[in-house]
């Protein structure tokens, strides 16, 4: 155990005496937060959504094939209460619902206005603006239709509710692919370099003539940067609240479980390409184009998954990120609770026995 001990006090004098990698682990994260929080939106297309007709007149049918029709929507399903409605949120199946009240024809055609309610998944901010625009402007072309474009006898009358983000500030949604981000550069990125960096410098011969097996060598590698990243999610979930106004709904502890199982899994990815590369110079471009541009266009946080074509979206899924990006949502925006996660947690899991078992096996414990 004590010799054990000695290893992880090295690594992390490694990270304490490199000021380069100290900037990056420590002030990185409080920059992204920071700009991506602050800075960028996105806009999506195809979004899936759900109609609840409680009138199903000629009027609302018409309505509901313009909005099947556009290219912005993919209508999934009809609910038939506020309770499907709400479920169907909490799954993750729909980005929007629209509402048709009872007697919606017979309101137009004899008081002249009638109301159309959209509920929007407001967790993502962007995204719920802009399809509650669409939809509104695909309604009111409906309405000038109804007269041939003469002066309106008619009107519509649209009502917006915003789930989970009543604001839509884009914090809700960047915070969340944030921490995915940081996470995978902090430890994968940085986990490979460190254990290729003992390689170059001709301190791994001695590594490998100590009495440690792989299995605990490669543990003693990667917990200094499980603490780091412990310090950065506190570090972003402390300026989400504070500074970003982002709160925390759901359990807190939960969230940071899951955490730490994506920092396992990144973890175990970073050690995995250190056992293949040569130099810090390889190692550190493989995670660039292996970890930090994935995560940045299969996650979900800048570009939607569903705007991809369908090879796309089906190479998303083995990203961790995410994975890891849903459960932040789910838990930290949404309030949701592990029976909502349960099968992103045992991807990860997965996914972590995986990549740590292959890190395992072709650990090198000769140079050549």
């Amino acid at each position: 155990m004590n010799q054990f001990l000695v290893f992880v006090k090295k690594e992390w004098l490694h990270i304490w005496r490199d000021r380069r990698t100290l900037f990056i682990l420590i002030w990185m994260p409080v920059v992204q937060i920071l700009l991506y929080g602050f800075a960028l939106t996105n806009e999506v297309k195809n979004s899936k959504i759900a109609i609840f007709d409680q009138s199903r007149d000629l009027s609302t049918q018409a309505v509901s094939e313009k909005l099947a029709a556009s290219r912005y929507f993919n209508l999934i399903k009809n609910v038939y209460s506020y309770k499907e409605i709400e479920a169907t949120f909490r799954q993750g199946k729909i980005r929007l619902a629209v509402v048709f009240p009872n007697n919606f024809r017979n309101d137009l055609l004899h008081t002249n206005h009638a109301q159309i309610q959209l509920i929007a998944d407001a967790s993502d901010p962007n995204t719920a603006n802009t399809l509650t625009n669409y939809a509104s402007s695909i309604i009111n072309d409906y309405q000038q239709s109804l007269t041939q474009n003469e002066e309106l006898p008619y009107t519509i009358k649209t009502q917006v509710r915003m789930l989970y983000n009543p604001e839509l500030k884009g914090a809700y949604n960047f915070v969340p692919g944030v921490m995915a981000l940081v996470l995978m550069l902090v430890c994968a990125m940085m986990t490979s370099i460190s254990i290729v960096r003992e390689k170059e410098i001709g301190t791994m011969e001695v590594i490998l003539v100590s009495p440690l097996k792989p299995f605990r060598i490669i543990i003693a590698k990667t917990i200094p940067y499980l603490i780091v990243s412990l310090l950065n999610i506190a570090t972003i979930l402390l300026l989400s609240v504070f500074v970003l106004d982002v709160p925390i709904v759901g359990s807190l502890l939960l969230l940071i479980g899951e955490s730490i199982l994506f920092t396992v899994t990144a973890l175990s990815l970073g050690i995995l390409i250190s056992n293949t590369a040569k130099t810090q110079q390889t190692a550190q471009f493989t995670s660039m184009m292996s970890l930090f541009l994935p995560t940045l266009l299969f996650s979900g946080f800048l570009f939607p998954v569903e705007n991809m074509p369908i090879p796309l979206q089906v190479i998303s899924n083995i990203v961790p990120a995410k994975w890891y990006y849903i459960i932040v949502k789910s838990v930290m925006i949404k309030g949701l609770g592990f029976s909502a996660i349960w099968k992103e947690t045992l991807i990860l899991v997965g996914m972590t026995a995986v990549l740590l078992g292959i890190s395992i096996k072709n650990f090198k414990i000769r140079l050549s």
